[in-house]
Order: C-alpha cells, then sequence, then structure tokens
C-alpha cells in the first residue's frame, strides 16, 4: 500500500512538472529522434506468476501423512508484486521505428498451492511452495511509435528475452528419493526464453523524454524439474508469466 500512495504521488507531482514546462512556449526537444542512438534507465513494478498445466486427475500421485492416504486434489498458482532495475539502449530503425535493448535485474516471487484430500474427503491438507527469483533479463524489441504531438506521443512495442533466475533451484540440495516427502521444494529450472508485448506514452520534457509502458511477458520454456514428490509429479508443465509497468528516463 506504501509503494502504491509513493509512485501515485509522484506521477501527480511529476505530470504537474510536465504541465509547468509545456504551457504552450513551444516544443520541447524537437531534435530527439534525429541522433541514431539514445540511452537511458527505467524502474519498474512488476506481479510474476506461473502458468501452469497439471497431469490429469487420475494420474496425480498419492502420498500417506499420518498413515492416511491423501491425493493432490488441485493445484493453483499465486503471483507476488516485485520490482526492476534496468538500462536503456534504443536505436533508430526507421522514422517510426526503434530497437531497443533493456537489459535489467528484476526480482520476484511465486508460489503453488497444492489441496490434498483423503479418500472421506473429510480431511484437507494445504501446502505452499514458494519459488523466489532474481532474474537477469536480456529484451530485444522493437517499438512502434506514433507521430509526435506537441509534447506527446504513443507506441506499442514487442520482441523477444533471454532470461537467467539467479535464484532457481538448479544447484539445491539433493531431494529427497522419497516420494511421500512433503518438505521437498519445487525446484525451477534456471533458463528461460520469454517473448513480450505492450504498449506506453512518452512525454518530451524540457531536458529528457519520460515514459510509462505496461507490458506482458511470457516464458516459452516448462520450468519444472522432474523430481520424485508429489508436488512436481503432479504438474505437467510450468511456464513463467509476469506483467511490467515502467517507467523510462531516456536523455
Amino acid at each position: 500500500m506504501r509503494a502504491v500512495k509513493f509512485i501515485t504521488l509522484f506521477l501527480i507531482g511529476f505530470l504537474q512538472s510536465f504541465s509547468q514546462q509545456s504551457d504552450g512556449m513551444g516544443t520541447n526537444l524537437r531534435n530527439f529522434y534525429k541522433g541514431k542512438l539514445h540511452f537511458g534507465f527505467t524502474i519498474a513494478a512488476n506481479h510474476t506468476d506461473f502458468r501452469i498445466h497439471t497431469v490429469s486427475n487420475a494420474a496425480f500421485p498419492d502420498t500417506v501423512i499420518d498413515d492416511v492416504r491423501y491425493k493432490i486434489r488441485s493445484v493453483y498458482t499465486k503471483g507476488d508484486p516485485g520490482f526492476a532495475l534496468g538500462i536503456v539502449c534504443d536505436v533508430r530503425v526507421h522514422e517510426y521505428l526503434r530497437a531497443r535493448f533493456t537489459p535489467n535485474i528484476s526480482f520476484g516471487s511465486r508460489s503453488l498451492e497444492y489441496t490434498l484430500q483423503n479418500a472421506k474427503h473429510d480431511s484437507t491438507k494445504i501446502f505452499i511452495k514458494g519459488v523466489e527469483s532474481t532474474f537477469l533479463i536480456f529484451p530485444i524489441e522493437l517499438k512502434l511509435q506514433s507521430k509526435r504531438m506537441g509534447n506527446f506521443g504513443a507506441y506499442v512495442i514487442g520482441g523477444g528475452a533471454y532470461a537467467l533466475d539467479l535464484a532457481s533451484n538448479k544447484k539445491a540440495a539433493a531431494v529427497s528419493s522419497n516420494a511421500n516427502r512433503l518438505d521437498d521444494a519445487v525446484r525451477i529450472k534456471r533458463d528461460d526464453f520469454i517473448y513480450s508485448v505492450g504498449a506506453g506514452v512518452d512525454f518530451y520534457l524540457q531536458y529528457f523524454k519520460f515514459g510509462m509502458e505496461l507490458k506482458i511477458m511470457n516464458g516459452t520454456k516448462n520450468l519444472i524439474y522432474r523430481d520424485n514428490n508429489i508436488f512436481a509429479k503432479s504438474v505437467d508443465k510450468v511456464n513463467s508469466r509476469m506483467v511490467v509497468f515502467s517507467l523510462t528516463f531516456e536523455g
């Protein structure tokens, strides 16, 4: 809640500053796109999540808890907010087409919630397996922008990225060979390839260009490790998913 209030107050103050600098006296940064190359930086808020594909219910594995046999009935995914910091390298391809390389470090967390139930349906167990991630993301995207309208412009953007999860469980200690082990972590692979699509707006201020962008990023690789426990064996496929709201500053 505090973060939301901070961002809201920041944007209100920023747009007030923008209105003072663009009050009809002229167009800011007239030759901004005459140059071939621009640099900047970005700060972002994100919401990371999974897209999961479970095995069929009939194939869900059983486990024994306190001498009672339980079967997994459902698996859900839950995302949490995070943030990212990065740099911007922008290259002019055509008058309204830009190529952008925006490497960033992104922090996020996700969890998988497993609901287990016994055969009589009178006892339920819930296990939540959290996954903390620290990504290095290397996106290469194309930005198709509109014609400038004074000190304002809009655009759409899309492309792909390679993501490296520094906090993945690839090198974690080996998990138990006992399929009933309930304290094992759900291990996620380190590398992923992502496609992205989004849109944004640019404001040309007196000394730099300020942008706001909303983007969806979906991973293409199956990230789940096939460990011998009920949590890994009940999921057929796990893909990453991220929604990103970015503020960019380019000079």
